[in-house]
């Protein structure tokens, strides 16, 4: 199943060429770096300097998880970029990357075979957390972050605990199935995220502001992704919410434009768009430089569930994206608080 990540809808947010990028940066131009994209301005690897990633060999296994992210969900990476300090901007990538590799392989080819590649995957990963070092060009990235923020550790285990859960998944019966699937896979993954922007001392009532934000971030999801995810044969909404609304998987699959489709889709994008409100909580629990990520988070997604609102059943055929210049505005906004903020 395709996880929310928490970072803003991918398409969301387009910049025409390059974009702003972190020059000048508390003082540091951006010069000239030999990297695997060649010779280009060395925004990335100003980054890379400033947090303190200096061996030339993990410097490139981080450009070459950078990549993966960029080509995975290009709108949250260049919403990273644009919003993070440069010092966080490494670490964030390399836990995504996790993320996502594992994401992937749970939901990858036979089951069977993504069982044998799962613990191939985790048991490389729990070898080198124990040990400090890898060869897996994938895994040095994730043990240099973790030793620079020590508390990923436990949230990488978390994750790895609960992650073959998602190996069992046949569709949520229940709303209380769906409410599990958020508190076992979909909050520890994205705490692997949250927790880094946080810091070291998680504030009280976190993870509850965290939950709720996810909760509205993965129902909107699961509704917005129903034409790929039917088209793949997964159907992740809740079937007592099908049953209570007279919908069935077909009138889903043939895209059926009727009374009970739009009540059952305006009812669980009404549920995302709360919980979505609600989470805007979370935005004064980080420190201050994670807040422009976290409200455009919040902001992108909200208009996103709009958007799809608005589209109805059309979102049966399509997924449904906000509007070009309202989401520019948000990612404006909170580049020029980011800058102040430096």
């Amino acid at each position: 199943m395709r996880i929310a990540t928490g970072w803003p809808y991918g398409g969301a947010f387009w910049w025409p060429g390059p974009g702003p990028g972190l020059a000048g940066v508390r003082g540091r131009p951006p010069g000239r770096m030999k990297t695997s994209e060649g010779w280009g301005m060395g925004l990335w690897g100003t980054a890379l300097d400033a947090a303190g990633i200096s061996d030339p060999r993990l410097r490139e296994d981080y450009t070459h998880q950078r990549k993966l992210v960029a080509a995975y969900r290009r709108s949250s990476y260049l919403a990273a970029r644009l919003l993070l300090p440069p010092p966080l901007l490494p670490h964030l990538i390399a836990a995504t990357a996790f993320m996502h590799r594992t994401d992937t392989l749970l939901d990858s080819g036979p089951v069977e075979e993504r069982a044998g590649a799962f613990t191939e995957w985790a048991k490389g990963v729990r070898d080198g957390l124990a040990g400090g070092e890898s060869e897996h060009a994938a895994v040095r990235p994730l043990l240099h972050t973790v030793s620079a923020h020590p508390g990923l550790r436990e949230r990488v285990e978390g994750f790895l605990d609960a992650a073959p859960l998602e190996l069992e998944f046949t569709g949520f019966a229940t709303e209380a199935d769906y409410q599990r699937y958020v508190d076992t896979y979909a909050l520890p993954a994205f705490m692997l995220i949250a927790g880094l922007i946080a810091g070291e001392d998680t504030p009280v009532g976190y993870r509850e502001a965290c939950r709720v934000y996810i909760d509205g971030s993965q129902r909107l999801d699961f509704v917005n992704d129903l034409s790929e995810d039917l088209a793949d044969g997964r159907l992740n909404l809740v079937r007592e919410t099908l049953d209570a609304h007279g919908v069935t998987r077909v009138d889903l699959e043939n895209a059926r434009d009727t009374t009970g489709t739009r009540n059952l889709l305006a009812h669980v994008l009404g549920q995302a768009r709360q919980s979505l409100s609600t989470s805007r909580s979370l935005v004064g629990l980080v420190p201050p430089e994670g807040r422009p990520l976290f409200r455009a988070m919040i902001q992108i997604e909200q208009l996103t569930a709009t958007a799809a609102a608005d589209k109805g059943p059309g979102v049966l055929r399509a997924p449904a994206r906000p509007p070009l210049p309202a989401t520019a505005r948000v990612m404006l906004r909170e580049r020029r608080h980011a800058r102040h903020r430096r």
